[in-house]
């Protein structure tokens, strides 16, 4: 079977992930009439689908979930002709040259699929600790978004998971709701900047935070109908006690809060992206134009272009994911509509090359 062969199909352009950013691309991209093909990948959904309530998306003000949201996008996006398949990529190539070149995109399954134009939505997957009881309580008492979900915990005592600028961050943020706001870091010393130290200092001085160094949580309590009730966490005065478990000076014990959030950093899903010769930061998050006007979303590689958490370390909210999805989704548009004008002109410069010939 040649290369060819093996193609299921063409589209003007394909949406890697379904997740806020991929499905705002979706709708927009759709309306354009770009015929989109938006792949799902291992995450349906994206991040959000781990949110039971959202109440900071404008819109709804009684909030609603975070599947519903997804749901209703989805359905609004096929509603304008996006189709939407349940697969994995598993790489991202550029083939061909000038008006012929495409992207060549290949699913986890084997399925193969070409493109003049592709945006990358795969989004960025939050780091976890592996934990028993992460899966159940994610979403119910267990977060990694403490602006998404910090109000859901008013007067609650909250635990917060990290030593960087993330974890300094989202405890600070949590004093505004929390009872008290406790910090579990592996070792005594933080990686956060000096800012970020100074500032929660100040909130220990206060009162409002509580710092528990050398200290890691091995497993989460509770259920979905009633919420975390309690971490059994583990310290060694030396730091990471879960490589000490077996040293007298390790100390098991149970902890009681109304829920944890982790700040461990988040992992950009751009691996598949690596034989386009893409740019990335040194976290792997994909390098884009930005600055002012159009094209902002467009990566160093012609017809690619990034929206939502794959591009966006700092804020990643789904309002956010939403508004550079539209963008990808125009500068795409605008890509797709030079591309179509540079394949007429040169079919044309074609047929008067033909015709000079044939008078020849």
């Amino acid at each position: 079977m040649s290369d060819t062969d093996a193609v299921v199909e063409h589209r003007p352009l394909v949406i890697a992930g379904t997740g806020i950013a991929g499905l705002s691309a979706a709708i927009y991209a759709a309306r354009s009439n770009n015929n989109p093909l938006v792949l799902e990948g291992d995450e349906p959904g994206g991040q959000l689908t781990l949110t039971t309530d959202v109440e900071n998306y404008p819109g709804f003000p009684e909030g609603i979930s975070g599947p519903e949201l997804i749901n209703n996008m989805k359905e609004q996006a096929t509603q304008f002709g996006a189709d939407t398949k349940n697969g994995v990529v598993d790489t991202v190539g550029v083939e061909g040259e000038g008006t012929d070149r495409q992207f060549r995109i290949t699913l986890s399954n084997g399925d193969v699929y070409t493109a003049d134009a592709v945006i990358a939505a795969s989004g960025a997957s939050a780091r976890t600790l592996g934990v028993p009881g992460e899966d159940e309580l994610m979403g119910y008492g267990l977060s990694t978004c403490a602006t998404c979900d910090g109000a859901f915990f008013r007067d609650e005592e909250i635990v917060v998971v990290g030593g960087g600028d993330a974890a300094m961050e989202e405890a600070h943020f949590l004093t505004k709701f929390a009872s008290k706001v406790y910090i579990v870091h592996r070792r005594e010393e933080f990686r956060a900047e000096d800012v970020w130290i100074d500032r929660v200092m100040d909130k220990v001085d206060d009162g409002e935070i509580e710092i528990m160094r050398n200290t890691e949580v091995t497993e989460l309590h509770g259920s979905q109908a009633d919420g975390l009730d309690s971490i059994t966490m583990v310290r060694n005065p030396e730091g990471h006690p879960t490589d000490k478990l077996d040293d007298p000076e390790t100390e098991e014990f149970e902890f009681d809060a109304g829920a944890i959030f982790y700040a461990i950093g988040h992992t950009p899903n751009t691996d598949y992206l690596e034989g386009t010769g893409v740019e990335t930061n040194d976290e792997g998050y994909l390098r884009t134009h930005g600055g002012e006007g159009g094209n902002q979303t467009a990566t160093g590689v012609d017809g690619l272009f990034g929206a939502g958490d794959v591009v966006d370390f700092h804020y990643q909210q789904a309002v956010t994911a939403a508004g550079m999805g539209s963008e990808a989704a125009m500068d795409a548009d605008a890509y797709l509509e030079d591309l179509e004008r540079q394949r007429a002109q040169s079919a044309a410069a074609g047929v008067d090359a033909a015709a000079a010939e044939s008078d020849d």
